[in-house]
């Protein structure tokens, strides 16, 4: 049986089954292996899953990728039709926002950090819109991907002081065979640019290891880190940061519960990666 496909939640809303416990997968489309595995993990904690596809303009600076941002809506629907999902919810942005961004999320100071610093726009659109999907569509919860660590972060400080009745759930980062982790713009790195990308993996694991080993100081991890990818052949680096959670303050000691996060830039492709030291 196919996907159900919804362009309005008021269409979405007409067929769902009450009586069924419901899982949300938002994605912004041209679903990868990572996307798919979260569809993987939703049909185990839920009786049907919708699968949001949504490339949201309010996370978009002028200057950033929206309208260059990967799009294969047919091979989407074919994939999830595959996994035999229930629903999938694929709306214009005029359901979303029917009078344009007039009411926006706000998330809290972790918001400001990290990502945040680099794209201070980009956490007021995910907040919006996570907020519009799980009012909108009502699951028992949702599920996220680690890659995006910050953004969970940001998502459940949201959903608990907007007292939303939503479990969220985090996923493993899914990698490929060297390790890079999986990412719709990865499609934007050519030949060469790609076989640099996996030395960000590298990087973080070989500081988490001297960390570990105390031969790293907690101080020098974001220097070092900087250094280390920019001699794999990043062009430039955002961030190397050791992290406590869940607040995502930088670390002034290395121990248990914190991330190790990353982000650096090859040509005009911006990656992003953490792991937990």
């Amino acid at each position: 049986m196919s996907v159900l496909i919804h362009h309005t939640l008021q269409s979405f809303r007409s067929t769902r089954k009450k009586n069924l416990r419901l899982a949300l997968v938002p994605t912004m489309g041209a679903l990868h292996e990572g996307h798919l595995s979260l569809v993987r993990l939703a049909k185990e904690h839920a009786d049907e899953v919708v699968v949001s596809i949504f490339v949201n303009p309010t996370q978009f600076a002028p200057h950033e990728d929206f309208a260059s941002y990967p799009r294969g809506l047919e091979e989407d629907l074919a994939q999830l039709t595959k996994l035999k999902v229930a629903h999938a919810y694929v709306p214009d942005v005029q359901d979303l926002y029917p009078a344009g961004p007039r009411t926006m999320v706000v998330p809290g100071p972790i918001a400001s950090k990290l990502e945040g610093q680099y794209r201070p726009h980009f956490f007021d659109g995910v907040a919006t819109v996570v907020n519009k999907l799980l009012g909108g569509l009502a699951p028992d919860l949702a599920i996220f991907g680690e890659k995006d660590f910050q953004q969970i972060m940001v998502v459940r400080q949201m959903v608990e002081d907007c007292r939303l009745p939503c479990e969220i759930l985090a996923a493993p980062t899914m990698r490929e065979d060297d390790g890079l982790a999986m990412s719709s713009r990865n499609q934007y790195l050519d030949q060469t640019q790609r076989a640099k990308a996996a030395g960000m993996y590298k990087t973080l694991n070989e500081i988490k290891n001297m960390l570990h080993m105390g031969s790293l100081p907690v101080a020098q991890a974001p220097v070092l880190g900087a250094q280390m990818l920019l001699q794999a052949g990043f062009d430039k680096v955002d961030y190397v940061s050791l992290v406590d959670l869940p607040e995502m303050n930088n670390a002034k000691t290395y121990q248990q519960g914190q991330r190790l996060l990353a982000a650096a830039w090859l040509g005009n492709t911006r990656l992003i990666d953490n792991i937990e030291p």
